[in-house]
């Protein structure tokens, strides 16, 4: 029973610190979008990143996503980011929330994918809600 315990307490242990490291990155990815902070949220991009931004899709690099996303959060003054819903598995990660703006409220969804050590994001997208 001793043994069962242990092993019960170590994997607890084990999926608590991984759930903290993602949450941390999760939680700065959440923080760069409340304050519709391009330059803070193309710090988790992948080199090159599936962006969907309404009608505007493809894939970028780093750079040319940074400057799409500046251009919409200069439109669309963020006013509050809420999350809907997250999940996945072992190297792949999503999350799907709502972005309220000044122009109106919009669905956002992004991948995080570990690419080498790193969790970064591989796809985001701007929705009409």
């Amino acid at each position: 029973m001793k043994k069962f315990k242990y092993i019960l307490l170590v994997t607890f242990a084990f999926f608590s610190i991984s759930a903290i490291s993602l949450n941390a990155i999760d939680g700065n990815i959440i923080s760069a979008i409340k304050a519709g902070n391009a330059v803070a949220l193309s710090k988790y991009f992948n080199s090159n990143i599936e962006l969907s931004i309404l009608d505007n899709e493809d894939v970028y690099s780093k750079s040319q996503a940074q400057i799409i996303l500046k251009d919409f959060f200069a439109k669309h003054k963020v006013l509050s980011f809420n999350v809907i819903h997250q999940g996945g598995k072992n190297e792949s990660n999503y999350l799907i929330g709502n972005l309220a703006t000044s122009n109106g409220t919009f669905r956002v969804y992004f991948l995080v994918k570990t690419v080498g050590n790193k969790k970064l994001i591989q796809q985001f997208r701007i929705e009409n809600e």
